[in-house]
C-alpha cells in the first residue's frame, strides 16, 4: 500500500532545516510497465533506506502530474527514468508525454525558484536539462552497461559525492543527454562518451544521467522490456544482462542515500 500523504501544509515562506523534515519524499515514475515500474520504487527503497511510510509515491505516466499537487507536503522529490525521449519531434510525441514535459515545466518553476530538494535520474535530468535550456539530442547516447565516469573538482566539494574516488562505475543506458551543461549549473560528473553525467542547479537540485539506483537485478528487467525500443539490438539482451550481472555500482547507490539521508531525515 502507498502512503497517501495527511502532512498539514506548510507555505513556501515557512523556512526549511533539510535533514529535519519529517514530511514524505516525492516520487514521481513514469515507466509504463507495472514490473519495471515496481522494481525501480523497491530499488529506490532499498537503496535510500527508506519504508514506503517515508514517501509518496505517483504514477504520471498515465495522467500526468496532478493540478493540484503542491510541494509544502514534501520534504523532496525524486524523479526515476522512462521509455520517452525528448528530443523525439514534436509531432511524433504521444499525447501523454507532451502533457508530462508541460507539467514537469510547471513543477521546475517550483523547484528551481525556491531551491527545492530535488534528485532526477536519466529521465528526470533531461527534462530538468531542457527546462534549464541546454539541447537534448541523441549526440551522446550510451549503450546499456557499466561505465565509469569521473568526477569534476566542482564535484568534490559537492556534498552527495564528498569523500569519493576521482572515478566511479554506474548503470546506464540512454539514447539522449544534455549536449552541454545547462547555464548556470554546476557540472558534477563527467565522462568520455557523455561529459553530462551529474549536475546541480543552486544548491539542493540535482539530476544524473546515470541510474544511482541501479542494480544487476533492475537492469536485467529493463533489458528484456526495452529492447525493442532501440536502445540496443534485440538479440544483444543476454549478453548485456551477463555484463551488468558481474558489476557492482555501490557509490552510484551511495549518492540516493546521501541524498536522502540529507533532506528527509
Amino acid at each position: 500500500m502507498i502512503k497517501e500523504s495527511t502532512t498539514k501544509s506548510i507555505p513556501f515562506a515557512t523556512p526549511t532545516i533539510y535533514g529535519q523534515s519529517s514530511r514524505p519524499i516525492l516520487i514521481l515514475q513514469l515507466r509504463p510497465e507495472d514490473e519495471t515500474s515496481d522494481n525501480e520504487f523497491a530499488a529506490m527503497l532499498k537503496y535510500g533506506g527508506l519504508e514506503e511510510k517515508d514517501v509518496h509515491r505517483i504514477r504520471i505516466e498515465k495522467s500526468g502530474i496532478p493540478e493540484d499537487l503542491t510541494l509544502d507536503n514534501f520534504s523532496a522529490v525524486i524523479v526515476g527514468g522512462s521509455p520517452f525521449d525528448i528530443s523525439t519531434p514534436e509531432a511524433d510525441k504521444s499525447t501523454i508525454q507532451k502533457k508530462i514535459e508541460q507539467d514537469f515545466k510547471r513543477l521546475f518553476d517550483q523547484i528551481v525558484s525556491n531551491d527545492f530538494p530535488f534528485l532526477g535520474a536519466c529521465s528526470g535530468n533531461g527534462l530538468l536539462g531542457s527546462y534549464l535550456g541546454s539541447s537534448i539530442s541523441t549526440m551522446y547516447g550510451e549503450a546499456v552497461g557499466c561505465v565509469t565516469i569521473h568526477i569534476t573538482e566542482e564535484g568534490k566539494k559537492d556534498a552527495l559525492l564528498a569523500g569519493f574516488p576521482d572515478q566511479i562505475s554506474v548503470l546506464l543506458g540512454h539514447k539522449e543527454a544534455c549536449d552541454k551543461t545547462p547555464a548556470g549549473a554546476t557540472l558534477l560528473m563527467t565522462g568520455l562518451a557523455c561529459p553530462v553525467q551529474m549536475f546541480r542547479i543552486g544548491e539542493n537540485v540535482y539530476a544524473t544521467q546515470f541510474h544511482p539506483e541501479g542494480d544487476s537485478e533492475g537492469f536485467a528487467l529493463r533489458i528484456h522490456a526495452y529492447k525493442h525500443h532501440g536502445y540496443f539490438q534485440p538479440h544483444e539482451a543476454d549478453d548485456l544482462i551477463d555484463a551488468v550481472s558481474q558489476k557492482d555500482t555501490p557509490y552510484a547507490q551511495k549518492i540516493l542515500q546521501r541524498f536522502v539521508n540529507r533532506y528527509a531525515r
